[in-house]
């Protein structure tokens, strides 16, 4: 009866190994190992063509040192950190708005998503047309005749707006979700205390909603920090490298310029910064959260 049992665990044990196997494959080939393999390019000279050749924190070093650098970090932080305040407040008004099931809630619900489900490169197209400076559609309504995506002063604040505006659908549902999580006899016992809207919000709904605010923050700082398509498409790091970013430089210097140790070393750096930020972020959730416990 032992030995029976004994196969039978030894069988089980077989079949979830290869139930697992394709995953654990899976992440090996085209996670783990690629991960290594990019992280020792960050120490060789490549072209994608001629031998490697090994020249150890060189990259770090010449990617530090570079003039424009400061100016590509400036870049990104201003682009994160705007992006995602905006991408935050924004949606939390606007699901506060449509949880008081206002007439048309849901149309208003399925218009703001619809940028969040329509591919980044298409709104790009989109709105390089409506920044276009002759025939664009928001110089035809203001009167004037800015170039909005060739003046150093107005290009990172148009790629910014149009981020935000992709963002908004997908972060006030979430917040949605959270608000629908609240007990409303809590707002209730609150106004019959006496608080008005603003102070219901303040005191009550924003601590309840803690959680998910930090969880929309923690994943729009992220995806913020590693912007690309809409650069790529409307700027192209112009003009003056006012909106050169990290992961488009990443981008020029493995295959405009096939540095591809450079290339792998802005990478980890920004990995690093990411990293970092999200340590931060997890380090203050006690503060940010309400009712946060270890």
């Amino acid at each position: 009866m032992a030995n029976f049992q004994s196969n039978i665990n030894k069988n089980d044990g077989l079949t979830a190994l290869i139930f697992i196997l394709p995953a654990v494959l899976g992440t090996l080939i085209f996670i783990v190992i690629p991960v290594f393999f990019s992280f020792s390019l960050s120490f060789v000279d490549w072209d994608l063509l001629s031998p490697m050749k090994f020249v150890g924190l060189s990259n770090f070093k010449d990617v530090l040192t570079d003039s424009t650098f400061v100016q590509v970090l400036i870049n990104t932080f201003v682009f994160a950190i705007a992006s995602s305040v905006f991408a935050v407040i924004i949606p939390l008004v606007l699901a506060c708005i449509l949880n008081t099931k206002i007439r048309g809630s849901n149309f208003y619900k399925t218009a703001y998503f619809l940028p969040f489900i329509t591919p980044m490169i298409v709104i790009a197209i989109v709105w390089q047309w409506v920044f276009d400076p002759n025939m664009g559609l928001l110089n035809q309504i203001l009167h004037t005749h800015i170039k909005w995506l060739y003046d150093v002063r107005f290009a990172m604040p148009a790629l910014i707006a149009v981020s935000v505006w992709k963002l908004i659908g997908y972060n006030m549902i979430i917040f949605l979700s959270g608000l629908s999580t609240i007990n409303q006899e809590v707002l209730e016992a609150a106004k019959i205390d006496g608080a008005n809207s603003w102070q219901v919000f303040k005191n009550v709904t924003v601590p309840l909603l803690s959680p998910t605010i930090f969880f929309v923050i923690v994943i729009t700082s992220i995806s913020s920090f590693q912007v690309f398509d809409l650069i790529y498409v409307m700027t192209q790091g112009g003009p003056d490298n006012s909106t050169m970013v990290l992961v488009y430089s990443i981008y020029k210097y493995a295959f405009e310029y096939f540095d591809v140790g450079k290339a792998s070393a802005i990478a980890y750096i920004l990995f690093a910064i990411i990293f970092v930020l999200v340590l931060c972020q997890w380090k203050l959730r006690k503060k940010m959260v309400y009712n946060e416990v270890e």
